[in-house]
């Protein structure tokens, strides 16, 4: 299978796929150093032929942790309607199976994107002690079911260990490192989502 993983530097979703065997390839503006990856404009590479995309749009205007900005600064909303106008064009790309991934969006999202994603998973159902809601919407694409649930181990931590990411420190590489795909949820797409 030819798998497209937008949106994407780090090559963990990619990685996992070429594992199984599939011509799997990541695109992002960032640089990867593997040969399997295009630096570029998702938009210049979509048409190739692909018959499933995983993508990963940014979701700084998208998420719900996030809309106390709108309302605190109006230019944001320009800001909101092409990231949702982004989001909108991977999910209805041409592609037969499509994930599309965003943590939980707030409700003017939604009414932007049109439809409300298919699922939402954690971290913790995959093997990693975390919480990060992450919401998924599917085209062609099965629910991803969890693989190695470690959710009461994940409650007994402390609120700092449990949202890990949440609270790591300022940096210029924060978003980033939030920003990559757990390993456990990407060996799950890539086992699940294998034909």
């Amino acid at each position: 299978m030819k798998v497209l993983v937008a949106c994407e530097f780090s090559g963990v979703v990619r990685d996992a796929f070429r594992k199984k065997g599939h011509d799997a390839w990541s695109c992002d503006l960032l640089p990867n150093e593997s040969k399997y990856h295009y630096e570029c404009n998702i938009f210049k590479v979509i048409h190739l032929g692909f018959d499933m995309m995983i993508a990963h749009p940014p979701c700084t205007y998208l998420c719900n942790s996030g809309v106390s900005w709108l309302h605190k600064d109006p230019k944001r909303w320009d800001s909101l309607d092409k990231g949702a106008l982004f989001f909108k064009q991977l999910l209805n790309a041409d592609i037969p199976k499509i994930c599309v991934e965003n943590p939980i969006p707030h409700k003017y999202a939604i009414e932007r994107i049109g439809q409300k994603y298919t699922q939402i998973i954690q971290p913790w159902m995959f093997g990693h002690k975390e919480k990060k809601a992450t919401c998924l919407w599917l085209k062609g694409l099965t629910k991803i079911k969890p693989t190695n649930n470690v959710k009461e181990e994940t409650d007994a931590l402390p609120k700092n260990k449990q949202q890990r990411l949440h609270y790591l420190p300022p940096s210029k590489d924060r978003w980033k490192l939030r920003s990559i795909t757990y390993q456990g949820i990407a060996d799950a797409m890539a086992e699940q989502w294998n034909s």
